[in-house]
């Protein structure tokens, strides 16, 4: 079986490859094969090119592979690519336009629909580093972090995502936040399932998928 994860851009990738290295690894001995793609700005801006046209792009994957497809963009900004504010409402929306492409297709197969799975960082993938503060102060060389968030992270103020929490952290150390070497690095030293706990809206139920996929039962072996 192979799951591919469709996120929004190189950082998200590396981030997701590095906290997840562990759950990749045991899936792949269970034949499993987790891949993650950040799409980059190549159809444009990155958000909306990934609720919008994957999801769609999905129903001619799933028609010509055995191929589980899997999508997670931010929650932030929002209503890019179709309205939403919030997570339920993002989810939605990719979800339908995953329907709409199977009518436009004249596909009615529910196997196919099981294949197509959509989640979202929320508000985005900085979240998860504000769910690991020893790593982040590690990273940063501090003794001690300033608490500038909420808790749980997931309910951060989205005029105020985590990524410019992130930055004004970096910014107060006498530092410049570069997501795609910063974010893997933090994540790397960090556990999958202690961030899931501390994520618990949309993270969580992300690894539970990823945890279970494939499995005779379906059922999760996620344990906290």
């Amino acid at each position: 079986m192979r799951v591919v994860v469709y996120v929004e851009g190189p950082s998200d990738q590396l981030a997701m490859e590095a906290i997840l290295a562990g759950l990749i690894e045991r899936r792949r001995a269970d034949g499993v094969s987790i891949e993650f793609s950040g799409i980059g700005s190549r159809y444009g801006d990155c958000k909306t090119a990934l609720v919008t046209r994957i999801p769609r792009q999905a129903v001619n994957i799933l028609r010509n592979t055995t191929d589980t497809v899997v999508v997670v963009p931010d929650l932030y900004p929002r209503n890019k690519g179709f309205p939403h504010e919030t997570a339920e409402q993002l989810i939605a929306g990719m979800n339908d336009a995953f329907d709409a492409a199977l009518r436009e297709k004249g596909v009615d197969d529910a196997r196919m629909k099981e294949r197509f799975r959509a989640y979202c960082f929320k508000h985005d993938l900085e979240a998860l580093l504000l769910a690991c503060p020893e790593q982040l102060r590690s990273r940063l060389g501090a003794h001690k972090l300033k608490r500038m968030w909420q808790t749980p992270v997931e309910d951060q103020d989205q005029d105020k995502p985590p990524k410019v929490v992130i930055e004004e952290l970096f910014h107060a150390h006498g530092r410049t936040y570069a997501n795609v070497i910063d974010a893997p690095s933090i994540l790397r030293g960090a556990s999958y399932r202690e961030i899931a706990e501390r994520c618990p809206e949309c993270f969580k139920p992300f690894v539970e998928f990823l945890e279970s996929c494939g499995s005779p039962s379906g059922d999760a072996s996620y344990t906290p």
